[in-house]
């Protein structure tokens, strides 16, 4: 029988699936799969990873609504041109369709599957789902690539049509006999967690529902009180996993609340930024800053990580990543802010350590924030602006209730003093960067 699958990457759901929709209208049985990626999983540091335990049970559920719309759902770990190989010699594979990804390292496997199906004669389609303007889509007049958010959002709602919000039938035409469904599924069809080699570790899981009304209408108002736990959207995971659409998230932020509205629209900007300039996933955009002397203390990046600098916001931000997974977004410039400018530390260091914690990482976001923060991105803060964490701590938790709740030592002989001064950080930090940029 021949067949087309649909590859599941970043877009863990059935409805309003732009690629699934695709491969359900090719008029072939439709077969879907998602592979473990052995490149990626080989590096997570813990084998309790809460992230990936996430993932799993994610596809395990797609699992089961395939199989209640009469299909087979297929998973399978290794490298994805190894498992696609594999797969061609398994079945008559007309073509495999597949939703894009703009990740530097996600466009080097899709130039190698590629290479691979087209050698065996089989089409591979990809498809826009993850972002409503991708590439090149948005640019400036004179044809070069955006670097001011002010004029991308600008433009972006300029452009923005109720078409391009209006879901993918995906769901409809799952139900309606377009799966492959085969005989018996193949042995090892699924491996479990335990195959996988990981144990089952959860922290915050999120609904993959659009949050309440009220909340959304309330979002500029209450995004930045960590202590309000219910004050934010926390809609980050299911865009990074894609257990909810882009379109559906932003048709409801655009309905009601312009913030959050331009929140996703950041993120939008950032994976354009990221496409046209890869190479900033692992060094600054800006040339001259790519030579800064940072201290690079690994004892201060420590306690960190362990939140134990000082600085009350900053240790709270740091023990809530830890223990859940999640950083509210005012809290993640703080720590952010304190790494690269009080402790000067490599802005990569930081990325890296969110790499690992976060359960919503996405890379695009995350590298352009960091380097926002250190002042080396195509769109930056001012290299000398230092936020003071004290002054953060009064904005957005006066009365320290976020504090206590994850640093209760607080006021006690047990609380540690500040690692480093407030204006001595930041003096030493501006004079530092200052001298590197004199000297490009």
């Amino acid at each position: 029988m021949r067949i087309c699958l649909f590859w599941h990457r970043r877009d863990l759901r059935i409805h309003d699936n732009a690629g699934l929709a695709a491969a359900l209208a090719s008029g072939l049985p439709v077969l879907p799969l998602f592979i473990y990626d052995a490149d990626i999983l080989t590096q997570l540091p813990e084998r309790a990873d809460a992230r990936f335990t996430f993932i799993y049970d994610q596809v395990e559920r797609l699992a089961a609504e395939t199989a209640a719309a009469g299909g087979t759902f297929l998973a399978r770990y290794g490298r994805p041109s190894e498992v696609l190989a594999q797969l061609a010699q398994e079945f008559d594979l007309a073509a495999v369709y597949t939703n894009e990804d703009y990740e530097p390292y996600a466009r080097q496997r899709d130039a190698e599957v590629e290479a691979l199906l087209r050698t065996r004669g089989i089409a591979f389609y990809r498809y826009k789902d993850q972002v409503i303007f991708a590439k090149g889509e948005i640019m400036t007049k004179s044809g070069t690539v955006p670097k001011v958010f002010g004029a991308y959002h600008k433009a972006y709602q300029g452009r923005l049509t109720d078409e391009q919000l209006h879901p993918y039938p995906s769901a409809v035409a799952i139900t309606a006999g377009n799966l492959a469904r085969l005989p018996s599924a193949p042995a090892g069809a699924r491996p479990t967690l335990l195959d996988l080699g990981f144990e089952r570790r959860e922290q915050y899981v999120p609904t993959n529902e659009l949050p309440p009304a009220d909340v959304v209408r309330s979002y500029h108002r209450t995004r930045d009180t960590p202590a309000n736990t219910k004050g934010t959207a926390r809609i980050s995971v299911q865009l990074r996993f894609g257990t909810l659409s882009v379109r559906e998230v932003l048709s409801q932020a655009r309905e009601l609340n312009p913030k959050l509205m331009a929140e996703i629209i950041w993120r939008d900007f950032f994976m354009m930024l990221l496409w046209h300039f890869p190479n900033t996933a692992s060094e600054a955009y800006d040339p001259r800053m790519r030579d800064i002397p940072y201290r690079n203390n690994e004892d201060e990046f420590r306690a960190w990580c362990e939140g134990r600098t000082g600085y009350p916001l900053v240790d709270a931000g740091m023990r809530e990543l830890n223990a859940t997974g999640y950083l509210p977004n005012r809290v993640r410039m703080t720590v952010a802010g304190f790494l690269v400018k009080h402790l000067f530390i490599d802005w990569r260091w930081g990325e890296r350590y969110f790499a690992d914690k976060l359960l919503d990482y996405e890379q695009a976001s995350n590298v352009g924030n960091w380097q926002w923060m250190a002042g080396t991105g195509a769109v930056a803060a001012p290299w000398f602006r230092v936020y003071s964490p004290q002054s953060q701590l009064a904005q957005v938790d006066p009365q320290q209730e976020y504090v206590k709740r994850w640093v209760p030592e607080v006021g006690t002989p047990a609380y540690p003093a500040p690692i480093v001064e407030h204006s001595l950080g930041r003096e030493r930090a501006v004079e530092a960067i200052r001298a590197a940029r004199m000297q490009s």
